[in-house]
């Protein structure tokens, strides 16, 4: 039985009802608010495991909230849109949603799709095994904690991952030298099937780059294999 904590975020009282039904009867604890002032007071009262995010909600809209959630919580987060424009999609990925799924969608795909997310992020929060364990593995500058899922720079202080870009990073690191294609890194770092010609993987590792690249414009980390994919190669 599930029991992870779900905050729906719509100002849509049919699909606040409608969520809160199914998803309830699938074992989820589900709490379900209108708008962004709403969303903060639930947060206050009880953090969630994961936010379904409206895109278009009055006042503050799901991209400006997204953006606070991932600022100031360790929480997974879908992006609910019923736009069909790439754009939204695209800036919801940005400022770090774990994913997204369209109006009108089938509510067995939005459940497959939390429980992915919830899995990544239960990963990630799980206490590190001992020390000895682990696997520090040098990335430029920086240095990455397989075990611990930190990356962290010289001084020790730690650099934010989302779950995705810790499992991109970690999929790199484990593949040196290689020609990763994006159907082949969706499958090191996802869990369930992609659309064959989904491109986020872009929009994530343009966010890496900006990481852990001295200088993004130029990756000499994570570099670009044109027609083909991405390769790791470490430094020297």
């Amino acid at each position: 039985m599930d029991t992870a904590k779900i905050l729906v975020v719509d100002d849509d009282a049919d699909v606040r009802r409608m969520l809160s039904e199914y998803l309830g009867d699938h074992g989820y604890r589900v709490s379900a608010v209108g708008d962004g002032a709403a969303m903060r007071a639930e947060i206050e009262r009880e953090l969630p495991d994961l936010v379904l995010l409206d895109l278009a909600l009055p006042g503050d809209d799901g991209i400006t909230l997204a953006r606070q959630l991932r600022a100031r919580h360790n929480v997974g987060i879908i992006m609910v849109t019923g736009s069909s424009e790439p754009v939204d999609r695209i800036v919801g990925l940005e400022v770090g949603a774990d994913d997204y799924i369209g109006k009108p969608f089938d509510p067995r795909e939005l459940r497959a799709r939390i429980k992915s997310v919830l899995r990544r992020t239960q990963q990630a929060a799980a206490p590190a095994p001992h020390p000895a364990a682990g696997k520090n593995v040098a990335i430029g500058a920086l240095r990455l904690d397989l075990a611990a899922h930190r990356l962290v720079d010289g001084s020790g202080t730690e650099i934010a991952l989302t779950t995705m870009e810790f499992d991109l990073l970690k999929a790199f690191v484990e593949h040196p030298n290689q020609v990763l294609s994006r159907d082949r890194l969706l499958t090191l770092s996802r869990d369930r099937g992609w659309e064959p010609f989904d491109r986020s993987i872009d929009i994530r590792i343009t966010r890496l780059r900006r990481k852990i690249e001295s200088d993004p414009d130029t990756p000499r980390l994570i570099r670009t294999v044109r027609g083909a994919g991405y390769m790791y190669v470490p430094a020297v």
